[in-house]
């Protein structure tokens, strides 16, 4: 239970309630211990030609015991309950917050809707641990104990008469354990693939319709759904061949006392309400280890649940903080690469000895045939990546030195691949300063040349954008977000294609809000159309993961290599020398 021990820790807020339920629990077993005593009792009464009144006072009894015991019932469930839901919140907040905290590389092969099974799917069943399993065991542990005494109490030789059983019982919860957790753990894992492929093609429905692929996917996602239902099929087969062997072991006990305590009972040595009472407690004494074998499927999903999430929470990220961190409080230097290398897999490289410097104010621009390393670069400046060899320093300090928030606070990024979340314009702007005021919303909207397309909306700043803003053009999406940026106000500001996948028109438009965004901005610019950055104070480009030429457009122009060369191509031809 060692690799639980964090998971169980978030009950610890919750022990009051559980304290609560545990009592509650203690006072439905002594109210259930009470009930064959009472028919007991009442049968002695009949038996020996007593008075009514005795009667009277075990009815009276009996409605006390059955109010007490529904009511403790009602303590016992909801307050179990109540502990068990809370402390699953913080679990799953507590998941995806170490999720969130791991660095892109864990992402890259990982699915969204697996991740998603991991917080929800695999979380649900500690549900099950604390609200049922915990509350079954104990309450169970004390009837046992309670039903044992009792029947010792009324007939030591009979009572071990109906222990025969109990071995049989106790091997087959031990061998259903074994053979179950596997099996509910590959469910789980079969469960993670099914939301994995159903969020990846609701995600891509635009595609699957307009490349007329919806058989194929429709047989991919039948297939996902198969194999988990088999999974399944595979565990209940167990589960449900192991419920009745524990119901036939248990019957095995009641046909015991019939025989001896039926056998005792007409040879006088044990009175009748005895041993109707002894069958009733027997019933009773068998159910723990029933409802034990009930609840193991419970606890066996649980704890498969669980290993799935320790190999989660096990993972560590391979950005990692210092001890005492800098907190970086103002952009006052220059950036440096110095020999830096790179590789997403293990020999095989990306980036080998780049070395350059951006000062503050200026605007870099990375050039290069596709696939060179540019987005690398800029993904390893906010250290979305670490760099496998040499350093990144930003002030003349190594990035690894400085708190990451801080980091990532004087960086802006506009990209090609725009995302939005599902909400409003405005929320979506705000998301670069959330406590930035609506007149400074509308301000940075007007500066990405956006306010106007945002006006003739049906709500304005109120319109919902939908999943992935999927109800706003490339060109839309692209301004929102350089109004995100330039609400966020960054010093350093990275560029990645920001314009590559718009009209010549709304590229037109982009461009003018890109220059607000790049004034008094240090900035790092990746652009398929080189006609953008030639006014740039240093143009750096990049072949096979290498820095071949640097400087600006009228020195590589002169200089006649793979800028002049990339240039031409583009221009069709006609070699422009600003």
């Amino acid at each position: 239970m060692k690799q639980y021990k964090k998971l169980l820790s978030f009950i610890k807020p919750y022990r009051t309630f559980l304290i609560l339920a545990t009592i509650s629990m203690l006072l439905a077993t002594a109210m259930g211990l009470a009930g064959p005593w009472i028919i007991r009792s009442f049968m002695a009464t009949i038996t020996s030609g007593g008075d009514i009144g005795r009667i009277y006072q075990l009815a009276l009894f009996a409605i006390i015991v059955y109010v007490l015991l529904a009511l403790a019932q009602y303590g016992q469930n909801y307050l179990s309950h109540h502990a068990a839901w809370m402390a699953l919140k913080d679990i799953r907040q507590y998941i995806y917050d170490y999720i969130q905290s791991l660095s892109l590389k864990f992402f890259q092969d990982k699915q969204t809707g697996e991740l998603m099974s991991r917080v929800i799917n695999d979380t649900r069943d500690f549900e099950i641990l604390i609200a049922h399993a915990i509350p079954t065991i104990i309450v169970n542990a004390c009837m046992l104990a309670g039903v044992f005494i009792i029947l010792l109490a009324m007939n030591i030789s009979l009572t071990l008469y109906t222990l025969i059983p109990i071995p049989f019982l106790l091997f087959l919860v031990m061998k259903f354990n074994k053979l179950s957790r596997p099996l509910f753990k590959k469910n789980q894992e079969e469960v993670a693939n099914v939301n994995s492929i159903l969020q990846d093609h609701f995600s891509g429905i635009k595609e699957i319709k307009a490349f007329t692929r919806e058989e194929k996917a429709s047989k991919m996602t039948l297939e996902r759904i198969t194999r988990q239902t088999i999974a399944i099929l595979r565990a209940l087969r167990i589960s449900n061949a192991y419920f009745p062997s524990i119901q036939f072991f248990s019957n095995i006990g009641t046909v015991i006392v019939i025989l001896f305590g039926g056998k005792m009972a007409l040879e006088a040595r044990m009175p009748m309400e005895d041993v109707v009472a002894f069958i009733l407690y027997l019933n009773m004494f068998y159910q723990p280890i029933i409802s034990l074998g009930q609840i193991s499927e419970g606890i066996q999903q649980a704890l498969a649940s669980g290993e799935r999430v320790v190999e989660l929470l096990n993972v560590e990220s391979d950005i990692v903080e210092v001890e005492n961190p800098i907190e970086l409080e103002d952009f006052s230097g220059e950036i440096e690469f110095k020999n830096v290398d790179f590789h997403y897999v293990e020999n095989i490289p990306v980036l080998s000895d780049i070395s350059f410097k951006i000062k503050k104010g200026e605007m870099a621009a990375l050039v290069g045939p596709t696939g060179v390393g540019k987005t690398t670069i800029a993904h390893l400046i906010p250290r979305f990546y670490d760099p496998s060899a040499g350093a990144i320093l930003i002030n003349g300090v190594n990035i690894k030195d400085i708190k990451l928030h801080s980091l990532r606070k004087h960086i802006s990024i506009v990209s090609q691949d725009v995302f939005l979340f599902n909400g409003t314009v405005k929320e979506n702007i705000l998301f670069g300063r959330p406590e930035a005021s609506e007149e400074e919303v509308i301000e940075a909207a007007k500066a990405a040349n956006a306010h106007q397309f945002i006006m003739e909306l049906e709500k304005g700043y109120e319109t919902q954008v939908g999943e992935r803003g999927v109800k706003l053009s490339g060109g839309q999406k692209q301004r929102i977000s350089i109004a995100r940026a330039i609400l966020k106000n960054a010093p350093i500001l990275i560029l990645d294609e920001a314009t590559s996948a718009v009209d010549t028109k709304t590229e037109m438009q982009i461009q003018e809000a890109l220059k607000n965004l790049m004034k008094d901005k240090t900035s790092i610019v990746i652009a398929h159309r080189l006609s953008t950055i030639q006014e740039a104070d240093q143009i750096i480009i990049l072949k096979d993961g290498r820095i071949v030429e640097s400087g600006k457009h009228e020195e590589l122009i002169n200089a006649n290599g793979l800028y002049a060369s990339l240039c031409q191509n583009q221009m069709g031809g006609i070699l422009v020398n600003m």
